[in-house]
C-alpha cells in the first residue's frame, strides 16, 4: 500500500467522526480493548498523563508536551483532530510519525483488526499507543476525542489526569446537563491516581464524588494561585490552560519527575516550536490581521469573541462555517452585526450547508455573501479588507483545515 491508500483505508472504510458524527461514536471499550490486547497492551508499556475537558485539552496537551520535551523526557503526543496532515495526531518530541511507520502498522494489522470492525479513531488510539511502545517514550501525554469515560484513549492508567472543563458540546452522546458532561469527562480519573481540574465551574461536587470513589488525590488549578507564566500561544484564553499546566507540573514534580522554572518557561514560550500546533489563535498576517481560530463550542465562541472586542481594527471580516450536528444559534447570537460576512463549507459530509446557514445567520442580522469553497471565501475577504481591519476565519477545525 501507498501511503496515500493507507489514509484511505483508514478514512473511507471506517467510521469517523469528523466525518460521519455521532454514528461513529462507540458505546463501550470492547473494540479498543479487543486490538490492543492483540497488539500486547502497548500502553502499559509508557508512562503517560491523560487529558479530558470541552475546551482547552488540545492546548493543554500541547504545553504540557513542550514543557516535558524541555525537561529532556523523551515525549510522545496524541492529540485530534488534525488540520492539515493526519501525522498530526502523533508526534513524539514534535515530531510527526512517519509515513512507512502508518504503512507499516495498517497492513500488518488490517486482516486481524477487520473482524472485530474497530472505528476510525480506534485504529489511531492502536496506531499512536504501538508507536509509544515502539519508541519508547518516557512518558506521552494522550488527549481524549470525545467525552471521557468511554473514549479509546480510556484504556491507560496514567501518571496524571487533567481535566479543563466543562462546557455544552456533543450533548446529543455525553448528556444535556453539565453534570452529565461532567459525569462522562470525569471518567478519565482513575484508581488512586492523582487529578488536576482546571475549571471547576459548578460542577466541583461530580469531579469530587469521582475523586472519593477512585480514592484519588483532586487539585482545583482554578482555587491556586494564578500563575504568571507567558506563552506564545497568543489567546488570551491560555491563561486558564497555563495555570492548569503548571499545577498538573507541580503534581508531577511530586511524582519524582524533573521539571525546573527554565523548562517551565522556555516550554510555555515554545509551544508551537516544540509541538507545531495550529489553529489557537493563530496570526497569519498583521496587515490585515488575520486570525485562525477552532473555537467551535458556546463556551469557546464566547471567550474568543470576548479577545476580539479588545483588538484595534477599522472594519471586522468573518470567515465562518459550522458543521450541520451542532446547535450554531447561540454561536450567531454572540457573534458582531457590523461585521463583513463571507459564508462558506468545509468539503466534508458533515458540513451545515452554506445557504442554510446564511439562512440562520440573517435571523440575527448578520448579513454576508455565500461562497462554494472556504479558499473562495477567504480569498474574496482578504481582497475586500484593507490595511487596517481584521480577517478572522473559524466556526469549525474543518474551515481553519482548508484555509491552511
Amino acid at each position: 500500500m501507498t501511503y496515500q491508500e493507507t489514509l484511505d483505508y483508514l478514512f473511507q472504510q471506517l467510521p469517523m467522526y469528523q466525518r460521519e458524527g455521532k454514528i461513529a461514536f462507540k458505546k463501550d471499550l470492547k473494540n479498543i480493548l479487543a486490538i490492543s490486547g492483540l497488539l500486547g497492551n502497548p500502553q502499559e508499556n509508557f508512562k503517560s498523563v491523560h487529558i479530558a475537558g470541552t475546551n482547552g485539552k488540545g492546548s493543554t496537551a500541547h504545553m504540557l508536551s513542550s514543557i516535558l520535551q524541555e525537561a529532556g523526557y523523551k515525549t510522545g503526543l496524541y492529540t485530534s483532530p488534525h488540520l492539515k496532515d493526519f501525522r498530526e495526531r502523533i508526534r513524539v518530541n514534535g515530531l510527526m510519525i512517519p509515513e512507512p511507520e502508518i504503512i507499516d502498522f495498517v497492513e500488518k494489522n488490517g486482516a486481524t483488526f477487520e473482524s472485530i470492525q474497530p472505528s476510525f479513531f480506534e485504529w489511531t488510539v492502536a496506531l499512536a499507543f504501538d508507536f509509544f511502545k515502539g519508541q519508547e517514550v518516557d512518558i506521552a501525554v494522550i488527549e481524549t476525542g470525545l467525552g471521557g469515560r468511554l473514549d479509546s484513549t480510556n484504556i491507560l492508567n496514567p501518571e496524571l489526569s487533567i481535566i479543563t472543563n466543562i462546557g455544552y458540546d456533543h450533548m446529543d452522546m455525553l448528556g444535556d446537563t453539565l453534570d452529565k458532561i461532567a459525569f462522562e469527562k470525569a471518567g478519565i480519573i482513575k484508581k488512586n491516581t492523582p487529578v488536576v481540574i482546571g475549571y471547576s465551574s459548578g460542577q466541583k461536587k461530580v469531579f469530587q464524588e469521582k475523586a472519593k470513589q477512585t480514592e484519588s488525590q483532586i487539585i482545583f488549578a482554578d482555587e491556586k494561585e494564578p500563575v504568571t507564566f507567558k506563552s506564545d500561544l497568543l489567546g488570551r484564553y491560555q491563561v486558564e490552560n497555563i495555570n492548569t499546566v503548571y499545577y498538573s507540573c507541580q503534581e508531577l514534580l511530586q511524582q519524582g519527575w524533573k521539571i525546573s522554572e527554565s523548562n517551565l518557561k522556555n516550554g510555555f514560550e515554545k509551544v508551537v516550536d516544540n509541538t507545531g500546533i495550529q489553529g489557537r489563535w493563530q496570526i497569519i498576517e498583521e496587515s490585515p490581521k488575520i486570525i485562525f481560530e477552532t473555537a467551535h463550542n458556546e463556551e469557546g465562541f464566547k471567550v474568543v469573541m470576548n479577545q476580539l472586542i479588545q483588538e484595534t481594527y477599522s472594519q471586522a471580516h468573518f470567515v465562518l462555517g459550522f458543521v450541520k450536528d451542532k446547535s450554531i444559534s447561540k454561536l450567531l447570537k454572540l457573534l458582531p452585526k457590523n461585521a463583513k460576512y463571507y459564508f462558506c463549507q468545509a468539503k466534508i459530509s458533515r458540513s451545515l450547508d452554506v445557504h442554510l446557514l446564511a439562512l440562520q445567520a440573517s435571523e440575527f442580522e448578520l448579513i454576508g455573501e455565500v461562497y462554494n469553497s472556504v479558499s473562495d471565501a477567504y480569498n474574496a475577504a482578504k481582497k475586500t479588507a484593507k490595511k487596517d481591519d481584521l480577517i478572522y476565519l473559524g466556526g469549525s477545525n474543518f474551515v481553519v483545515a482548508e484555509a491552511l
